[in-house]
C-alpha cells in the first residue's frame, strides 16, 4: 500500500469503560469512589490493627478511580476541541481530589507513625499487608519530605486548580494552531511530521520556519506563563519539603539517587554529545549536503530509505512477528490488545499529538490502551513497538502487583517499551541483506537514539537551568529562548559547525513534558538502562526471557539497582551509562560508517 488515504482510520473502543460521556454510570462511579473514601476514613486512628482493611478499601477504590480517570483522559486526547471532554475531566478531578483530601490524607502520616515493632507485626500477618510492603516501605522512607497532615490536605484540595489546568489550557491552544506551509494549513502534529518526514529539503525548511513563527506569534507567551507558574509553585513546595534541588523529588519518587542521575547526564553530555555530532556529520554527508545545515534537516530521511507507506496492518504484523521471535507470551498480550480494539491509530482533527500507553487494573480485569498518530513511516512502526511494550509491561505488572503497585517508576517505566523497539529493530535488521537497506535502517535507529538520549538530556539540562533561574524571579520569553539555544549548542555544536540555528528559538514551547518537571530524562535513562540489559541477553541463553518477564512483573516494587542485580549490572557505576552508549550508538555508527564507505557514499 502506498497511499495513506486508502487506509481506514482505526479508533479504539471505549465502551468497555462507559457507553458515552453521558453514561449515568460515570456519576455512579464518582459517588462510589467518594463512599469508598469515606469507608477508608472510618479506619483513621486504627491502622495498628486494621491496616489490612484499609488496603482492601484502597485497592477497590483504585480500580474504580482508574476507570474514571482513564476514560476521561482518553476522551480528551481524541476530542481536545470538545468542551465536554474538559468538563468531564474537570468534574472527575475536582470531586475526587476534594474527597481524597478530606478522607484519604491521613494514611501516609499514620503509616509513618507506626513504630518499627508495630510495622513488623503487621507485615508478619502476611496477606495484603505483606504484599504491599514495597509501597509501605516507600511511604515510610518518604517521611523526611512529608508536611503536616493539615498542610498536605490543603495542598491536595488545591491540586485540581494548579499546573494541570495550565497544561490543559496549553493543549487546547496547541490544538487550535493553524500552521501554513506552502499555502496549505496543518495542525502542529501534521506540520512536525512534514518537518521530520518530508523528502523535500525546501519543504522541511519552510515547515521549520512556519512552526517556529506560529509558535512565536500565537503560543509562546502562554507556555512561558504556564512554566513560570509551575516552576514557582514547585520551588516553594521543594523548599518546604526539604529537597536538595529541583530534580531531587523526581529522583526520589523514581527510586534513584541524585548521583546516579548526574552520572547519566555526564555520560550523555560527554560521550553522547560526541557520538551525536559524529552521527550528524555522517548523516549530512549521506544526504549529499556540505557545510552547516538547517535544523530542519536534523530528522531528514535517508535518500535511499524506503518511501513506501507502511500500513497499520503491516505494522501490526512486523511488531507481532518481532515480539514473538523473542517471547510468545509478550506477543499473545499484544494480540489481546488488538483483539479488544484498545488502539487509536491515525491522526485526525481534534486528536492531540504524540503517542502513549495507558494501562490500568479495573474491577473486571486489566486493560491497556494505546494512543498513536500513525502516518506510515518506519519510525511509526517503531513507535507502535514502543507503546505496545508499555502495554505488555502494564499487563504483566498489573496481574502480578495489583492496582496500587503495578506502575514502574518513571525512569525504568521505559524499559519494556525500548526493549520492544530493540526487538523489532533487530528483527527487521536480520531480514535485510542489502547494504543500502541496512544502512537506511541503521541511520533511522541512530536518529531515534539521538532523539531519545541526547535530545532528551538536552531537554533535561534546559529544564534544570530554567528551574535554577526561576529562583531569581520570572523568566521572560527571551530568557527561555537563550537557555534553549545555549543548551542546544552544548550538545550539537557551535552555530555554523554542524547546524545553523535559524528559525528554532521558540521550539522549546511545544515540549509538553516540561509541564511534568524532570520527566524528560526518563527516556535517556530507560534507553541506556535497556541497551545495557539488551547487550547481556546472550550471556543468559534461554534463561533471559523468563528473567526479563520477571523484571517486568516487578512493577513499582523495586528500584533500578535491584532490578539489574540478577543481570550483573549496576546503574550506580558511571561506566554503566557509558557502556550503554558504546553497545548501541557507537556500535551502530561503526557499522554505518563501514557500509557507507563500502558503497562509496562518503
Amino acid at each position: 500500500m502506498s497511499e495513506k488515504q486508502k487506509e481506514p482510520v482505526v479508533n479504539w473502543d471505549l465502551t468497555c469503560l462507559y457507553s458515552s460521556m453521558d453514561d449515568p454510570q460515570i456519576d455512579a462511579d464518582i459517588e462510589k469512589c467518594i463512599n469508598l473514601m469515606k469507608s477508608f476514613f472510618t479506619l483513621k486512628g486504627q491502622l495498628k490493627e486494621k491496616l489490612a482493611d484499609a488496603l482492601e478499601v484502597y485497592t477497590e477504590l483504585e480500580k474504580v478511580e482508574t476507570r474514571l480517570g482513564v476514560y476521561a483522559y482518553l476522551q480528551f486526547s481524541t476530542h481536545v476541541d470538545d468542551p465536554k471532554t474538559m468538563q468531564l475531566r474537570g468534574k472527575i478531578s475536582e470531586k475526587l481530589s476534594a474527597a481524597g483530601a478530606e478522607y484519604m490524607n491521613y494514611f501516609n502520616h499514620e503509616v509513618v507513625q507506626l513504630t518499627d515493632a508495630e510495622y513488623a507485626s503487621l507485615l508478619a500477618s502476611g496477606g495484603i499487608v505483606a504484599h504491599h510492603k514495597p509501597m509501605l516501605d516507600d511511604i515510610r522512607a518518604a517521611a523526611q519530605f512529608l508536611l503536616p497532615e493539615g498542610v498536605e490536605q490543603s495542598l491536595a484540595l488545591r491540586s485540581p486548580f494548579g499546573s494541570g489546568e495550565w497544561d490543559e489550557f496549553c493543549d487546547e491552544m496547541e490544538s487550535d494552531l493553524e500552521i501554513k506551509i506552502s499555502g496549505k494549513s496543518h495542525t502542529l502534529t501534521e506540520a512536525l511530521h512534514v518537518l521530520s518526514d518530508s523528502d523535500d529539503s525546501k519543504e522541511r525548511e519552510k515547515a521549520l520556519k512556519a512552526v517556529n513563527s506560529t509558535l512565536g506569534k500565537q503560543y509562546v507567551k502562554f507556555r512561558a506563563r504556564a512554566l513560570n507558574m509551575l516552576m514557582g509553585e514547585k520551588a516553594v513546595d521543594d523548599k518546604q519539603r526539604g529537597y536538595a534541588k529541583p530534580i531531587s523529588s523526581r529522583n526520589f519518587s523514581s527510586k534513584v539517587d541524585d548521583a546516579t542521575v548526574d552520572a547519566l547526564h555526564d555520560a550523555v553530555r560527554t560521550k553522547g554529545a560526541e557520538e551525536c555530532q559524529r552521527f550528524y556529520k555522517l548523516k549530512f554527508a549521506l544526504l549529499g549536503k556540505k557545510g552547516a545545515q538547517s535544523w530542519a534537516h536534523r530528522n531528514a530521511n535517508m535518500p535511499f530509505a524506503s518511501k513506501e507507506y507502511v500500513s497499520w496492518d503491516d505494522t501490526k504484523k512486523v511488531v507481532l512477528d518481532a515480539y514473538r521471535s523473542f517471547s510468545p507470551k509478550l506477543a499473545d498480550l499484544i494480540e489481546t490488545i488488538f483483539a479488544n480494539n484498545w488502539v487509536d491509530v491515525h491522526p485526525y482533527k481534534g486528536k492531540s499529538g504524540g503517542a502513549y500507553n495507558y494501562s490500568g487494573v479495573y474491577t473486571d480485569g486489566i486493560r491497556s490502551f494505546n494512543f498513536l498518530n500513525h502516518q506510515g513511516s518506519v519510525r511509526d512502526v517503531m513507535t507502535a513497538a514502543h507503546e505496545l511494550g508499555h502495554g505488555v509491561h502494564g499487563m504483566l505488572a498489573g496481574e502480578a502487583q495489583g492496582p496500587i503497585m503495578w506502575h514502574a517508576p518513571m525512569v525504568y517505566a521505559e524499559t519494556a517499551s525500548i526493549f520492544g523497539e530493540m526487538v523489532t529493530f533487530e528483527h527487521m535488521l536480520k531480514g535485510i541483506d542489502d547494504d543500502q537497506e541496512r544502512l537506511a535502517l541503521l541511520m533511522g535507529k541512530l536518529d531515534d537514539f539521538m532523539n531519545t538520549v541526547v535530545r532528551q538530556i538536552n531537554f533535561s539540562v534546559f529544564e534544570q537551568t530554567i528551574h535554577d533561574m526561576r529562583s531569581n524571579g520570572k523568566l521572560s520569553v527571551e530568557d527561555f529562548n537563550k537557555v534553549w539555544m545555549d543548551t542546544t549548542v552544548e550538545f550539537y555544536g557551535e552555530d555554523g559547525d554542524i547546524f545553523k540555528y535559524k528559525d528554532m528559538e521558540y521550539l522549546w514551547c511545544y515540549v509538553g513534558h516540561f509541564m511534568s518537571p524532570f520527566y524528560v530524562y526518563a527516556y535517556a535513562f530507560g534507553e541506556l538502562f535497556t541497551q545495557s540489559l539488551f547487550a547481556v541477553r546472550d550471556n543468559f541463553g534461554e534463561m533471559f526471557e523468563p528473567m526479563y518477564l520477571d523484571l517486568l512483573r516487578k512493577g513499582g516494587t523495586e528500584g533500578a539497582v535491584d532490578l539489574m542485580k540478577p543481570f550483573g549490572l549496576d546503574p550506580n557505576d558511571p561506566n554503566f551509562w557509558l557502556n550503554g552508549i558504546a553497545c548501541s550508538a557507537t556500535k551502530w555508527l561503526d557499522e554505518a560508517e563501514v557500509i557507507a564507505k563500502r558503497l562509496n557514499l562518503v
